[in-house]
């Protein structure tokens, strides 16, 4: 009796201890817990709510993405639910390639109008040409047709056909042009020299193949200059920005001669794989001649991460305008649905562990507009910046240097006349180039 008495008392005592310790475990590991299924709930009691009793019944696909846009637009402007037909557009746009025909368009007097054919693809071949109107498209007249209705009607498989009936200048004798599709390749750059010794490299987005395209402008335009560059102007302005990791590797053809100062970019945010540190590759790099980058309140993220790491480390003289200031980065997250969720995962820093959110970043000469570039934004007032958004988000903690990076100063401002020509800022930027040259040529040392 005795024994099991005691085996009675401790099984009470140990029923007892678990469940003070399921009691307490509730109250100080899981208020966060129980609070999250309270909201879901919730939610799932107004949609509820809607779906049995709102006056016409709803079409639930649209009540929940609704649902989801509500979420996202409390974050950040940024944030955002991305339904399959713009992730896939997106996707197109990032990889820069496709299967068409390789038309630029646009709307000219309410008209489907050819901007330009791309070179080299079937409907530059085909001899279309810009001005052009495009009255069908496989016999579906255009007259209500948006862009990109059109665009997705002339997209397919490459090596399917598609009929375009066209309408050239005054006449009313339409032409058919009957294309085969094919691997359509846009390129996010542009280059040129300026004059002998002087190239330019204007980047248009940040795409998958930039950094292939940015090094074979370089090889290009040093073979045009008789093997060697005196100065280089990469023009970022307008760039929206795109992929983090080709803006590194445009940055990385000027960094990572010195083993020291290799950073590039840091990203921080809150889960260990949102925190993370690009440096360049160790190895030959672009001789040291003088740089120029471009940058006005139309450069964004990926932009700024190149200008930004260039400034710090001392490389290019940045020229222009502050720039945009959107130091977030986005994540892709694919959905059930074939859609997706772009949501902000973590800030980034410059290598000097500047943060450039709602900030931008810092002309070390600030020169206006002149010429075609401002006609761009004339009488728009003061260009929105990322600072002037919704919900944006703060910089995000204080600055400090990147971790096992020393600070890089930043170079001093400089000023350069120049005579005012069709696009004053490049003008600019050439000039000063012209001048650093000369100070080398003298032995002068000058930044960069």
């Amino acid at each position: 009796m005795k024994l099991r008495s005691k085996l009675l008392l401790s099984l009470l005592a140990a029923g007892i201890a678990v469940c003070l310790a399921l009691i307490f475990a509730s109250r100080w590991t899981a208020p966060g817990r129980h609070a999250d299924a309270a909201y879901v709930s919730l939610l799932n009691e107004a949609y509820g709510a809607v779906v049995k009793n709102y006056v016409e019944k709803p079409d639930a696909k649209k009540l929940v993405q609704s649902m989801v846009d509500g979420m996202l637009a409390s974050l950040d402007p940024h944030s955002a639910y991305l339904p399959p037909e713009p992730y896939h557009e997106m996707e197109v746009q990032m990889s820069g390639s496709f299967g068409g025909i390789g038309l630029e368009l646009g709307m000219k007097d309410g008209r489907l109008t050819v901007i330009a054919p791309i070179e080299d693809t079937p409907a530059f071949r085909a001899g279309i040409q810009g001005n052009d109107h495009i009255y069908k498209i496989d016999g579906v007249p255009t007259e209500r047709m948006n862009i990109s209705a059109a665009v997705k009607r002339m997209r397919g498989e490459p090596g399917s056909p598609v009929v375009l009936t066209i309408l050239r200048g005054d006449s009313s004798q339409p032409r058919t042009f009957r294309l085969v599709r094919a691997v359509i390749r846009v390129k996010s750059l542009k280059s040129r020299l300026l004059e002998p010794g002087y190239g330019l490299i204007r980047i248009t987005q940040f795409q998958e193949r930039t950094g292939d395209e940015f090094t074979q402008a370089l090889q290009a335009l040093r073979a045009a200059s008789g093997g060697t560059l005196k100065g280089l102007v990469i023009d970022l302005r307008y760039n929206p920005g795109g992929l983090l990791e080709s803006s590194v590797e445009v940055a990385n053809n000027f960094i990572g001669d010195d083993a020291a100062h290799t950073l590039i970019v840091s990203i921080r945010g809150r889960t260990p794989d949102a925190t993370q540190n690009f440096h360049a590759t160790l190895g030959a790099k672009e001789p040291r001649y003088p740089i120029v980058v471009l940058i006005n309140g139309g450069s964004a993220s990926a932009s700024e991460i190149v200008a930004g790491a260039l400034q710090d480390h001392r490389r290019a003289v940045i020229m222009g305008k502050q720039s945009f200031g959107k130091g977030s980065v986005q994540s892709i997250f694919p959905l059930r649905d074939n859609g997706a969720l772009k949501l902000t995962t973590a800030r980034y820093y410059t290598p000097s562990g500047r943060s450039i959110q709602a900030k931008g970043i810092t002309p070390d000469i600030e020169v206006g507009t002149a010429g075609p570039v401002a006609d761009k934004n004339a009488g728009k007032g003061t260009e929105l910046r990322e600072k002037d958004l919704e919900n944006r988000l703060e910089p995000g903690g204080e600055e400090r240097d990147a971790e096992g990076e020393a600070a890089i100063p930043r170079g001093a401002k400089k000023g350069a006349a120049a005579e005012t020509a069709k696009d004053y800022q490049l003008s600019r930027a050439l000039e000063l180039l012209r001048s650093l040259d000369l100070l080398r040529q003298k032995g002068v040392t000058a930044l960069p």
